[in-house]
């Protein structure tokens, strides 16, 4: 377009040639005359409207645009050929230029758990801008079992309402031919006739950026596949083009899977509780691992024994075994208890070793079960107490420097201060018998000069005065 009447004063249409149009001459719905040339004013523009207003004029009601019978008989010929064109043309270089290599990016859960040896699987499903096309991985987690092919889905697109059933060749196609025509001549060139209405095209819906939302669950050939996050380019891309700020993602891990209570076998008998456990773990018996470090913390060293000893007194209605007192030894080491019986004359009981250096099991628990039996601990051992050791109740009546000093220590942890407990000990021990009667001296040396037959007394004597020269 171009200027096809250059600025001048213009003069009327005959037989008023003698006059030039001015303003007044200019309305709405009227025709002007230029050089030979009618011209249909059918509308202005708001600021000639307004200033037509002020001078004085009526301005009449604006009408469509007049028809132009050339454009009219022109269009009217290209539609008459256009059905005869080889081809239709789709351009598709705009959008490829302008989107190629964006690509949206959605994390996809497709929970197949209720069907039989289902489960729950983990995708990334990538839209290309550029084509419209999708694409879908797996995300296969390590010792999964599954083959190691990530392609769920190859690229393309993806209909809404798939599977759509099976389409004979050549249904799907953006142009259809309805017929093919040549000439007789060899130099006439054969030619195409399209479908122009594209009656038997099959519509097909797919889908599109619009319809990918966190939390929307679309159809993957028949799987409904759950969006549950999206990455950051996709974020940004959604906040500029339709305006979205709620990026919310789902939780794709599974539920935690209900915690099934192993149960073992009960106690067979053989061996201890420990033993018949780990004979049920696995297919080769192992033994019982003990405590090494509780074992190399309190076992006896040095001067220190980690024994507790209790003086106990048998609780019975026997006469016989009313006044039989016993020492019962407890070893931190391994929670394992001893008790023996002094050796007493004339008596009536042997004495020595009541009950072999073993665990005891509290009273009033079933033996043939399968949980770990309870024993007696240290915490329940004090002066006082009554503890039944295999059907026989002892009463613990006095305990040893080392068991009492042990329980002062547990007692006043981060309390006192270790020569403030020395003092206590040394305050509260039982005082050194240091001058033995004269009689215990006698009997003792008679006793051990009748095991060595020794008869030279005269010597000893002389001996004797010679060491104690002051009398």
């Amino acid at each position: 377009m171009g200027t096809s009447i250059r600025r001048h004063r213009i003069s009327l249409p005959p037989p008023n040639d003698d006059q030039f149009y001015t303003v007044y001459h200019f309305n709405i719905n009227t025709d002007v005359v230029f050089y030979g040339r009618t011209f249909k004013i059918y509308d202005c523009d708001p600021f000639t409207k307004n200033f037509l207003k002020k001078i004085g004029i009526k301005l009449n009601l604006p009408v469509p645009r007049p028809v132009d019978p050339y454009m009219k008989m022109r269009r009217e010929t290209l539609e008459f050929v256009e059905p005869f064109r080889p081809y239709h043309s789709f351009d598709t270089l705009k959008r490829f230029l302008q989107y190629d290599g964006k690509v949206l990016r959605f994390f996809c859960l497709w929970d197949d758990s209720s069907s039989l040896f289902g489960d729950r699987r983990e995708f990334v499903l990538h839209y290309f801008l550029s084509d419209d096309t999708i694409e879908i991985r797996e995300l296969l987690p390590l010792n999964s079992g599954r083959d190691a092919m990530s392609s769920f889905l190859r690229r393309s697109k993806l209909p809404k309402y798939g599977p759509p059933g099976i389409f004979q060749p050549g249904q799907i196609t953006d142009r259809a031919v309805l017929n093919v025509y040549g000439g007789l001549s060899e130099w006439r060139v054969d030619g195409y006739l399209l479908d122009k209405y594209q009656l038997g095209k099959v519509e097909q819906e797919f889908y599109t950026d619009r319809d990918l939302t966190i939390g929307a669950t679309i159809n993957v050939w028949g799987r409904k596949v759950l969006l549950c996050d999206c990455d950051e380019f996709t974020k940004s891309y959604y906040k500029t083009k339709y305006g979205i700020d709620n990026f919310t993602a789902i939780p794709c891990k599974p539920p935690p899977l209900p915690k099934i209570e192993r149960k073992y076998p009960p106690y067979t008998g053989f061996g201890s509780e420990e033993d018949s456990f780990r004979s049920c773990v696995g297919l080769k018996p192992t033994p019982h691992r003990r405590n090494f470090k509780k074992f190399m913390e309190l076992d006896s060293y040095g001067n220190i024994s980690n024994i507790l000893r209790y003086f106990a007194k048998l609780i019975t209605d026997k006469c016989a075994d009313v006044d039989r007192m016993f020492v019962i030894a407890f070893y931190l080491s391994d929670d394992t208890l001893s008790v023996f019986e002094p050796i007493e004359r004339n008596s009536g009981n042997a004495g020595g070793m009541f009950l072999k250096r073993s665990r005891v099991r509290k009273p009033g628990q079933e033996i043939f079960k399968s949980e770990f039996s309870e024993y007696v601990k240290a915490e329940e051992l004090y002066v006082g107490a009554t503890v039944n050791v295999n059907g026989y109740l002892f009463l613990l009546l006095n305990a040893d420097e080392y068991t009492l000093r042990d329980i002062l220590m547990s007692i006043t942890v981060g309390k006192l201060i270790d020569q403030e407990l020395i003092t206590i000990a040394r305050h509260y021990r039982v005082p050194e018998n240091m001058d033995p009667e004269v009689t215990y001296l006698v009997a003792q040396a008679h006793e051990k000069f009748k095991k060595n037959m020794f008869e030279n007394f005269d010597m000893f004597i002389y001996n004797c005065v010679y060491e104690d020269r002051e009398k």
